[in-house]
C-alpha cells in the first residue's frame, strides 16, 4: 500500500468515526463546529 492510500484510508476512518460520534452524542450545531476546530488542535498537541 502506498503512502497516499494509507492517508486516504485513515482520513475515511476518522471521518466515519466523527460522523458516528455526532449522531451518537446528539450534539447541537455549535458543539459540532467547536469539535471540528478544537479537537484536532488538542490531538496534535497530545501526539507531539
Amino acid at each position: 500500500m502506498n503512502k497516499g492510500a494509507a492517508g486516504t484510508t485513515g482520513a475515511f476512518i476518522w471521518f466515519a468515526g466523527w460522523l458516528f460520534t455526532i449522531s451518537f452524542a446528539s450534539l447541537v450545531w455549535w458543539k459540532i463546529i467547536l469539535g471540528i476546530v478544537v479537537w484536532p488542535f488538542y490531538l496534535g498537541q497530545y501526539i507531539s
